[in-house]
């Protein structure tokens, strides 16, 4: 059987990309690599250190208004790996520094998280295996 490969890309839906893409930017730190009306969709791309990829979605027919919610089947939360703590503490000054509000940092067992949403409502976090 072959080796399970990582994950390659992450394609959000977001409800408009003139609000979205400047908030990610903000968040990550960087520009997009890759903006492109496909027919469809139009996307916007960013790309991490590790080769991963993150795209926005927009829809021309746009999502009836409705936002992200977790309970739903699909996405439940999209997390970035932290390597510690001492990591996502950073994180949350981060966001504090930009004004954008999370919950507190919660240690766990199996790791430690701090959750927040994007303008959709999706679901993120920055998240750190125990130590």
């Amino acid at each position: 059987m072959p080796v399970l490969p990582t994950i390659g890309h992450l394609a959000l839906t977001v409800t408009d990309l003139a609000v979205s893409v400047p908030w990610y930017e903000r968040l990550l730190g960087s520009e997009p690599v890759l903006d492109e009306d496909t027919g469809p969709f139009r996307h916007v791309v960013f790309a991490f250190p590790d080769g991963m990829l993150l795209g926005l979605h927009q829809f021309p027919e746009g999502t009836g208004g409705e936002r992200f919610d977790e309970r739903r089947p699909g996405l439940d939360h999209l997390s970035f790996a932290c390597a510690k703590r001492e990591e996502v503490q950073a994180w949350q000054q981060r966001l504090d520094d930009m004004g954008i509000p999370h919950g507190d940092i919660v240690d766990a067992s199996y790791g430690t998280g701090l959750s927040f949403q994007d303008p959709d409502n999706i679901a993120l976090e920055f998240f750190a295996p125990p130590a």
